[in-house]
């Protein structure tokens, strides 16, 4: 080891070990100060570039253009026939034209084939307590949003500060659930409002749901209801939860414990976007500041 250092000899620091003092010649020298220095600059073009990847604030972050978000129906004549038959899961009504974002999967086909009848905008705030909400109509440029006067009383005065939340993926195929995880990353940071998911559900104050509820998941999604103690809630994420989706009809699932309880918060998407996630559990639990 005489070999490490300068040649001759050196003061000793008793606050290191001696093979570490040994090493210190070549670990401190000058080229690889100058190394660390040139990958402190690229990581800081790097951030320069990027911006800050952080959302200050998620009630008013921007999204892209290309987002699909809250359609809009103008009052336009169409051959509406045409474009009923071309939704695949049947979200398109007529009498007036409506759009059930419960159903529909935002593949914007719709908006594709009749651009001058329906858009979608990229407002991501779509979580709402009442399901008839869902419902989009011809002429009505409405928001969707949560109704506080139909929220349960205890809803506000137990989870208003903090909520924590089980997951049951009840046959869901992964998206829906990659961006549950996503709302709690580093970026949308959810925890900071207080919303965290658990692990067990003796920990939780409610049930997110996700998928259609296949015929095998619907014993374990009632036992990990069950094992939620009182008062909970329950939310259904995505448009298989809300509606069946794509599946609905299928003999593979079993949506009966949806008959059982009401439910708490509809949140839409195919899959729901983190920010519709966040500011739908936010409108759900806090009080509205009028």
């Amino acid at each position: 080891m005489a070999g490490l250092g300068n040649g001759g000899a050196q003061q000793r620091d008793f606050r290191f070990p001696d093979l570490q003092q040994e090493f210190q010649p070549i670990v401190f020298r000058p080229r690889f100060v100058i190394l660390n220095r040139k990958n402190m600059l690229n990581n800081l073009k790097i951030v320069y570039h990027q911006g800050k990847q952080f959302i200050p604030n998620t009630a008013t972050a921007k999204v892209p253009g290309i987002f699909r978000g809250r359609p809009v129906i103008n009052s336009e004549k169409v051959n509406e026939s045409e474009l009923i038959d071309l939704c695949p899961v049947d979200a398109i009504s007529s009498n007036p034209m409506t759009i059930d974002l419960g159903k529909c999967t935002f593949c914007g086909e719709c908006a594709k084939q009749f651009p001058h009848k329906i858009r979608f905008t990229t407002d991501y705030k779509m979580a709402t307590n009442e399901r008839n909400r869902l419902i989009i109509k011809e002429g009505e440029e409405i928001l969707v949003e949560v109704n506080p006067e139909t929220v349960r009383k205890e809803i506000h005065r137990v989870f208003s500060n903090s909520l924590k939340l089980r997951q049951v993926s009840a046959g869901g195929d992964n998206s829906c659930e990659w961006e549950l995880n996503s709302a709690n990353n580093v970026q949308f940071d959810m925890g900071r409002y207080g919303i965290e998911f658990v692990a067990s559900p003796r920990h939780a104050d409610g049930i997110v749901i996700t998928g259609p509820i296949t015929e095998n998941m619907a014993e374990p999604l009632q036992i990990c209801y069950d094992a939620i103690p009182e008062p909970k809630i329950i939310v259904l994420v995505g448009t298989d939860a809300i509606s069946g989706g794509i599946h609905l009809g299928s003999s593979a699932l079993d949506r009966s414990f949806l008959d059982k309880y009401p439910v708490d918060l509809y949140i839409p998407g195919n899959p729901a976007h983190p920010l519709t996630i966040i500011n739908g559990l936010l409108d759900l639990t806090r009080k509205q500041k009028t």
